[in-house]
């Protein structure tokens, strides 16, 4: 974005530059952008007709990862909504993993929540003696699909098939911001009950009702965000039996983001100067998160995110929530994982 600033400034509508100002987009976007590294390629973009905008969403492949640019644009041809969330690659072919039993299981579509917000899901059944009991997959950060998607592997559908062939339910549907990602990029009060904790509690109250379910033994099986949230998402869900947590986090999300940022200087190859200073930039824009207050809540996005986002995970302590809770916890981490390291895992 570099040099391009005023350009980009003079595309804006009127009510996009009262949110977004030019020196918010030099001094906090445009980093933002320049920490990712090299632009290395885009995909084709998908365009959707909103209300009187036109919506297009832009994968871009950075030299840190892939992101996905939301852009707004109205009747006049201005940008009246920009956003950027991290993406996905394309995916390449997957194979059922070997503990997979085809036979011993069935899929059938299920959606999950009602109205504006509906998402669709599956439903992966066991063939065996009902009532059987049931768990629901809930997706790390970014717009995930049900399979959790990335490259070639899809790690909750080997976990559907896996656990469906020990006899267990297993749904897993499409996360919001992946399902309604366009309409969701100009959501400035969007947090994370929007994003993850509505769904969970709708997909509980719908998988008990589900022919050939158990009620009594429906569990919330949360990985990364998904983890961290579940103490907030069963305090909302009383009518689900416990939870799994899979590589939670226990501490801010931008602490764990800052954890991650030092590992990768130590990969090989990692130690660069341009590395270097694009770190530095982003452990600036994480340090801004903490610094946020109440009634800042107009500031420019961070991180794909506005403030009153991570304003709205201020004082959450999973931990603690979780100390609460009476009903069982499992609590699964692995040792070699660097997003989500054993220091959350011994809190």
């Amino acid at each position: 974005m570099d040099g391009k600033y005023d350009e980009i400034y003079r595309s804006f509508s009127a009510e996009m530059r009262a949110a977004l100002s030019l020196e918010a987009l030099k001094s906090s976007v445009g980093p933002q952008v320049n920490a990712l590294g090299k632009l290395l390629e885009t995909g084709k973009p998908a365009i959707q007709q909103i209300g009187g905008n036109t919506v297009l969403t832009v994968p871009a492949k950075f030299q840190a990862l892939w992101i996905d640019f939301t852009i707004s644009v109205n009747g006049a041809g201005q940008v009246s909504g920009l956003y950027m969330k991290p993406g996905q690659a394309p995916a390449s072919d997957w194979h059922p993993p070997a503990y997979s039993k085809p036979d011993s299981f069935g899929e059938r579509p299920m959606t999950v929540g009602t109205g504006d917000w509906k998402l669709p899901g599956t439903l992966t059944v066991p063939r065996s003696q009902t009532p059987l009991p049931g768990v629901i997959l809930i997706h790390g950060s970014g717009p995930e699909d049900r399979d959790e998607t990335i490259l070639g592997n899809k790690p909750f559908r080997d976990l559907a098939e896996g656990l469906a062939s020990q006899g267990i339910a297993v749904l897993r549907y499409e996360k919001r911001t992946k399902e309604y990602g366009a309409k969701m990029a100009d959501m400035r009060n969007l947090t994370v009950q929007e994003e993850t904790v509505d769904d969970a509690v709708a997909a509980v109250r719908g998988l008990r009702i589900q022919p050939g379910i158990d009620p009594k033994r429906v569990f919330l099986l949360g990985h990364s965000l998904g983890g961290y949230l579940m103490p907030m998402m069963l305090a909302q869900a009383p009518e689900a039996a416990g939870g799994i947590v899979l590589a939670g986090t226990a501490r801010p999300l931008e602490d764990v983001m800052l954890d991650q940022f030092d590992y990768s200087l130590s990969l090989p190859g990692g130690d660069t100067p341009e590395a270097r200073k694009q770190i530095e930039e982003s452990r600036k824009l994480l340090l801004s998160v903490k610094a946020l207050e109440p009634g800042h809540e107009d500031g420019p996005p961070v991180f794909g995110a506005w403030p009153h986002y991570w304003l709205a995970l201020r004082g959450y302590d999973p931990a603690a929530q979780a100390a609460k809770l009476t009903r069982p916890l499992l609590i699964l981490q692995g040792e070699r994982d660097y997003q989500v390291t054993m220091k959350d895992f011994g809190i």
